[in-house]
């Protein structure tokens, strides 16, 4: 008998650590079209510099 509480003790202590786990609220896929946030800001090397020209 008390191979069967330990059992429904253990199945209610999964049921409940998976049921406790995970986001509130609905289910809201991300927008593809949304580009992820970055925390620092892109440089693009070509731009930063001007080409240097020959002197002629």
């Amino acid at each position: 008998m008390k191979t069967r509480t330990f059992l429904r003790l253990c199945l209610l202590g999964a049921t409940l650590a998976l049921v406790a786990c995970g986001n509130k609220g609905p289910l809201v896929l991300p927008d593809k079209a949304t580009a992820p946030a970055t925390d620092h800001p892109s440089a693009s090397p070509a731009s930063d510099t001007a080409p240097a020209s020959p002197a002629g």
